[in-house]
């Protein structure tokens, strides 16, 4: 069943075509769910921004829509309010229906994308031999979310982690190895290998004959030779086991079998260069390959340049993504690229972009997305470090994140004791801990800056994840309770919704939205989007809790009507949370 965001749109897109003319069938009718139920469930409000263009009043554009609008068995009431806002009042009988179908639906009412695409989502990013910190952290969160929506959309979504493997500095770290006698050893931390990097940059920097053996090794190691590739490889394992303990206590969804590193597009580096060069783009600038592409200018109003080789013959990181953006659309076949990376490399993704389509390696069909995010500050909304001014590692930070919760769950269990054992406690606190910590991230609009604060995140009230958890959590409490009195099975099918009360109603109409959410949060890429829905719908559904009685219901109809209702929206929330890398938990 198509949902009601979907209806609507095609019943006024039909309607403004006949009123308007056939050129208006594709006009965005701008429909919004109303934030006021005394103005009916959903407004229209296309009129108001055709009044310009067509020279009309848009009351007068908005009399013409509805006059030719057919809304039969969808729309009890269809009325203009002010200058031209169409409000729409649902049908009873038409919300119940679809919420009934909704309830009943595996997917939740989600319709698959058609047509569906391939899309690539570059994210992570960390570099070898370096622990992963709270810099990556909006980069591995926001990417992971976007890849979950996609792929829950249906489209065919390809992880990629662009890790930094390749370059000087591992001629550096490299040579001190060999010098050293360096081995990894089973069990080795990535503490060791952080040290080993910090030292051998310090002796680059401060012994000038070290640092010409360094940039030797780097001649080596692109060359091939075998040791100090053998050497290469064992940081690059050594440093992807340290990734891997991260995204698993973090909950995303990279694999090693998602990376492909600087290494892997380094033989593609002249290729990039030499077609720039066929297709007419290449020019020479102080003895630098570079690309103008249009409308980029300098501070002095100068053509800005896009280097892709120095002077010295040597690559940087626009070469290394021109080579990596063109892998994946001609090998991978991808349809949409999407970056997800800091706020401040919004002109370099831009510049690419433009070379990649002047160079046509990506066509009008092919979609290119930059998602930038901003900066987590601390309270003193500066960068947000440790107490002695450190960079965070990203593990210590998760460790905290599940002390925090642990604490903030025995204060809870102690004014209500839990059954939970130990293990389970464990279990609970991580999943809260982690949680709150990646909620709090996904919850800000991704390019502003946000400040950390585990109070706030980790708060049982408001727009936290243990608030939406908790929620989650009391539903089901509902129905161990039902099943404890013989009031409802596991095994019971889900019955017909049926919203008379006005709670009832609302959130039977929050409900309907959940496929609306998810299209527009695979459109803007914007996650916070979904957690602002999740929690309006957890507010509601305490909004029924305590106005309708489910276990008390006045008759056996009522009271499965709720319990289908309970669980449609516990169903939603755990989907939701789902898609945002977030899990629940039965009990807390």
């Amino acid at each position: 069943m198509p949902d009601i965001e979907t209806i609507l749109r095609e019943r006024f897109k039909a309607a403004m075509s006949l009123a308007l003319g056939p050129e208006h069938a594709s006009t965005d009718p701008q429909l919004r769910a109303s934030s006021n139920a005394q103005f009916g469930d959903f407004q229209a409000n296309a009129a108001m921004s055709l009044g310009k263009a067509l020279g009309s009043k848009p009351r007068d554009i908005a009399e013409k829509i509805v006059k030719a609008l057919d809304v039969a068995g969808v729309c009890s009431k269809v009325e203009i309010a002010g200058p031209g806002f169409i409000n729409l009042h649902l049908t009873q009988t038409f919300i119940d229906e679809h919420v009934t179908a909704q309830a009943h639906d595996a997917r939740l009412g989600v319709a698959l994308a058609e047509p569906a695409q391939r899309v690539v989502v570059d994210y992570g990013g960390p570099n070898v031999a370096k622990e992963m910190h709270v810099g990556h952290l909006r980069s591995t969160i926001i990417g992971d979310a976007i890849v979950r929506v996609l792929a829950f959309e249906g489209h065919d979504v390809i992880r990629q982690n662009h890790i930094g493997d390749w370059g000087t500095q591992f001629g550096m770290l490299i040579q001190s190895m060999v010098e050293s006698d360096w081995q990894p050893v089973p069990g080795q931390l990535i503490g060791d290998l952080n040290a080993l990097y910090q030292a051998a940059k310090k002796r680059f920097d401060d012994d000038a004959e070290f640092a010409a053996r360094a940039r030797q090794r780097v001649v080596l190691l692109q060359g091939g030779d075998e040791r100090t590739l053998d050497l290469w490889r064992k940081l690059v394992a050594q440093s992807q086991e340290h990734f891997q303990e991260v995204y698993g206590r973090l909950g995303v969804l990279l694999q090693n079998s998602d990376v492909r590193g600087e290494s892997f597009y380094n033989p593609l580096l002249p290729g990039v260069v030499q077609g720039l060069d066929e297709a007419g783009l290449l020019k020479i600038s102080q003895g630098a390959a570079v690309v103008y592409p249009e409308g980029f200018k300098n501070e002095e109003g100068e053509p800005l340049p896009l280097i892709v080789r120095k002077s010295d013959g040597g690559y940087l990181y626009a070469t290394t993504d021109l080579a990596a953006a063109r892998f994946r659309l001609t090998d991978l076949g991808a349809q949409r690229l999407i970056y997800v990376a800091d706020s401040r490399q919004a002109q370099h993704f831009a510049m690419v972009f433009a070379t990649l389509k002047l160079a046509g390696w990506a066509g009008a069909e092919q979609r290119l997305d930059y998602v930038p995010f901003g900066t987590v500050l601390g309270k003193d909304r500066k960068p947000f470090k440790t107490r002695s001014g450190e960079v965070l590692k990203l593990i210590d930070l998760l460790n905290e994140a599940q002390e925090r919760a642990t604490a903030v769950l025995a204060a809870k269990d102690a004014e209500r004791p839990s059954e939970l054992s130990a293990d389970a406690r464990t279990r609970v606190a991580r999943v809260v801990g982690v949680g709150a910590l990646k909620y709090a991230d996904l919850s800000s609009d991704r390019i502003k800056d946000y400040i950390f604060d585990w109070d706030r995140m980790l708060a049982m009230e408001g727009n936290t994840a243990p608030y939406l958890q908790n929620a989650y959590v009391r539903i089901r409490s509902i129905f161990r309770k039902a099943q404890a009195q013989g009031l409802w099975s596991p095994h019971d099918a889900a019955g017909t919704v049926t919203l008379r009360e006005p709670a009832e109603r609302a959130l039977g109409l929050k409900l309907l939205l959940f496929s609306g959410v998810v299209r527009s949060v695979a459109q803007s890429l914007e996650p916070h989007r979904l957690c602002n829905y999740l929690y309006e719908l957890a507010a509601l559904y305490h909004q029924f809790y305590e106005n309708c009685p489910v276990l008390t219901a006045p008759d056996d109809a009522t009271r499965k009507s709720r319990l289908t209702l309970g669980d449609a929206t516990a169903r939603v929330l755990a989907k939701g949370l789902e898609l945002l890398g977030i899990e629940v938990v039965e009990q807390m």
